[in-house]
């Protein structure tokens, strides 16, 4: 990629041709168009790349039309300076932050949902004025080619382009100067995404995954959460940032739990899960890494239910593996499969000493409990985000702030968090020429005492 191109891109910004809220909304009517015109080959693409069921598929077209009616409905609001309170003493001038554009940013997606999340933080970018490079993920080869040509379709080549290539262009091409690189997916990749970013110490906002863990305690209702649970195991085929990626289910609910789990996964997908077409495939890289955990959990005795595996079709059953420790072998790197070891626990404490002592996730569920408990867990704990009996649909909310911490991620977006990542809130003071303290000048002549009573 040339450098030129991001100059074209970048002096658009600082040109002030995307400052009018008029310029912003004529883009996000873009995509809208780009939606509602190409419905079908969205989820024509979604399927040859990953199986994905039709209504999945849609899922994530959902996803992006409510991004956008947030975006639309509140424009004007996020754009407008907010008021700060000036201190007496600087008094009367006036104060206030401004959200600006950064410039042109570069926004790298993921394969497992690759339409949505290329697109979702491409949103928030137009949305705060800036234009943008997309590399959308070379594994979905069928939606990196749609998303190519649909943006040349709706887009000047000034506002949005679309670069493809693997991963050694995905490398040249974060040799640029960006205003902001916003990376969905793996952390060995996002190491490398920061390394280069820290170049040009360009901001980046690192949207990652983790061992998200689900806890069942008492109190829970048995039947319900084996729904939740194997569906947000099972969505995508459990590549899913968001998915539990095991379970810690206390004493005394484990087989009560476990005959729910197996009766869910056969509602669910029949006797033959691993033939379902309500399931998506697996990814060609992620595909051996499952089946290899599968076999070793066999050769140990540890499958309670599933491990049954579709060869032709890169599917696998849901499938529940008895663990005896968070150190086993199985639980050294997340999942991202349908795969769910499950570890029996004594009570809310030991769950939590087991979460606190590993890595950060980027979400925590927990069914049951009760309100002193829900409270200890959000205190107690440290994730992207919590959710009380339920999976996953937190990302629905569109207005909720979505992200990380630590190795599960930095920065958030979403509604108006996405707005604010993708502009720069500066700071501006306005002071008239009329009032002119003297003291302020040398020689000093201060009244400590006086400035004293003036600031306190």
């Amino acid at each position: 990629m040339e450098a030129f191109k991001i100059d074209g891109l970048r002096n658009k910004v600082l040109e002030g041709h995307t400052r009018p809220e008029t310029w912003r909304r004529i883009q996000l009517n873009r995509i809208k168009k780009l939606l509602e015109e190409n419905e079908q080959k969205i989820i024509q693409a979604l399927a040859d790349d990953l199986q994905k069921p039709s209504a999945e598929a849609f899922f994530e077209i959902l996803a992006l039309k409510q991004e956008l009616q947030i975006a639309y409905k509140n424009l004007s609001n996020w754009m407008q300076p907010r008021g700060i309170k000036v201190p007496l003493w600087l008094k009367p001038g006036t104060a206030s932050v401004v959200a600006e554009p950064l410039g042109c940013v570069l926004i790298i997606g993921p394969w497992n949902y690759p339409f949505m999340l290329t697109l979702q933080p491409l949103i928030s970018a137009l949305a705060a004025g800036n234009t943008a490079i997309l590399k959308p993920s070379e594994f979905a080869p069928s939606t990196s080619g749609l998303i190519a040509k649909l943006i040349k379709d709706f887009f000047p080549n000034d506002v949005v382009q679309v670069l493809q290539g693997d991963s050694k262009f995905a490398a040249s091409l974060l040799e640029h100067r960006f205003d902001h690189i916003f990376f969905t997916g793996g952390s060995e990749i996002a190491k490398k995404v920061m390394r280069s970013a820290s170049n040009y110490l360009t901001p980046v906002t690192l949207e990652l995954g983790g061992k998200n863990p689900a806890l069942v305690i008492e109190g829970a209702n048995l039947d319900i959460t084996a729904k939740r649970i194997i569906w947000g195991k099972s969505i995508n085929s459990g590549q899913t940032c968001l998915a539990p990626n095991h379970l810690l289910v206390q004493e005394g609910l484990h087989d009560e739990l476990i005959s729910k789990l197996k009766l869910s996964i056969n509602n669910f997908y029949g006797d033959k899960p691993e033939f379902s077409n309500d399931l998506a495939k697996i990814n060609d890289r992620q595909f051996n890494k499952i089946v290899s955990i599968i076999k070793k959990a066999n050769e140990a005795n540890q499958i309670i239910f599933g491990g049954s595996i579709n060869y032709s079709d890169q599917k696998v059953s849901p499938t529940l593996i008895r663990i005896d420790s968070i150190n086993d072998s199985i639980m050294s790197d997340e999942i991202f499969g349908p795969i769910l070891p499950i570890l029996t626990i004594k009570n809310l404490d030991s769950a939590l000493n087991i979460v606190n002592n590993g890595a950060k996730p980027l979400a925590i569920y927990m069914f049951g409990g009760k309100g002193q408990e829900k409270q200890k867990v959000i205190n107690a704990s440290s994730s992207g985000g919590v959710c009380f009996n339920d999976v996953i649909i937190q990302a629905g909310i569109p207005e909720l702030p979505f992200g990380g911490v630590g190795l599960s991620g930095t920065g958030r977006y979403h509604g108006k968090a996405g707005f604010e990542t993708f502009s720069h809130i500066k700071s501006v003071l306005k002071r008239p020429f009329w009032l002119d303290i003297k003291f302020r000048y040398p020689p000093y002549k201060v009244d400590i005492s006086f400035i004293n009573k003036l600031i306190n």
